[in-house]
């Protein structure tokens, strides 16, 4: 797509959706065309003809968001969390119907994190996973957000499970008989803590541990500005990825 894309910011009043804002006025070849929150209905009205939809709402509500927009004949890029391999499932059928003799078939692309460095972080950890016997993750955010693990560290988690299955390693030591719920959320075998503490935005470090030697990969945002160069990629990628992408990843060149 040569032309303007046209973008709608539903969560628009929240403190993601409104830097979205901003950064799409501020991008060339973009146009904020709808700005919607907690009230508004998702439909081809309200969207005002969007080419892209971007939800960073909440996790009751973005699932609904997206099968509305698809609906609408809009792409998605989805940067709320709270998604399960049930949800997405529904939203790859969704896809198929609705693309079904289409040539210029739909995209939803779900990102846990827009933050480079956290893209960044998430993919060296799931190539160092294979060289290790330990591995945690730690999660850590301002006490606002609703949902924990963030979707960033259940994304990290699971790329390091996956990583440690291919590789054929067994599971990972714990002695742990008493006091098992300090040991933090089980995603796929890996623990993951998560902290809430005032003055933190988002923030993440993995921990991987052999005999006699520890890998610490941490990354750190300070301001919500730096994910938006991974929101403006999403927004001009989705519309040629027809389809469920999960991951910005997937469209960055990490190989």
């Amino acid at each position: 797509m040569t032309e303007t894309i046209k973008v709608a910011v539903l969560g628009a009043a929240g403190r993601m959706g409104a830097t979205v804002c901003r950064a799409v006025d501020d991008a060339d070849g973009l146009e904020l065309v709808a700005r919607l929150d907690a009230g508004d209905t998702v439909d081809a009205s309200s969207l005002a003809g969007a080419d892209v939809a971007v939800d960073f709402t909440v996790p009751a509500a973005t699932e609904a968001n997206v099968h509305a927009a698809l609906d609408a004949g809009a792409h998605v890029v989805v940067g709320t969390t709270g998604w399960d391999d049930a949800s997405r499932g529904r939203v790859t059928e969704h896809l198929e119907r609705v693309n079904a003799g289409r040539e210029d078939g739909l995209g939803v692309l779900i990102a846990p994190n827009f933050g480079l460095s956290a893209v960044l972080a998430m993919t060296f950890a799931a190539k160092a996973a294979r060289y290790f016997e330990s591995a945690e993750v730690i999660e850590l955010h301002h006490p606002d957000k609703v949902d924990a693990p963030s979707g960033t560290a259940r994304h990290t988690a699971a790329a390091i499970a996956r990583a440690r299955a291919e590789a054929g390693l067994q599971a990972m030591p714990d002695a742990t008989e008493s006091g098992v719920e300090a040991r933090g959320a089980d995603v796929d075998g890996v623990r993951v803590h998560a902290v809430r503490l005032r003055g933190l935005v988002a923030h993440e470090e993995i921990l991987f541990g052999n005999v006699g030697e520890q890998l610490v990969i941490r990354q750190d945002s300070f301001d919500r500005a730096s994910f938006m160069p991974g929101v403006l990629l999403a927004v001009r990628e989705v519309v040629s990825r027809p389809g469920l992408t999960v991951g910005l990843e997937n469209v960055l060149d990490l190989s």
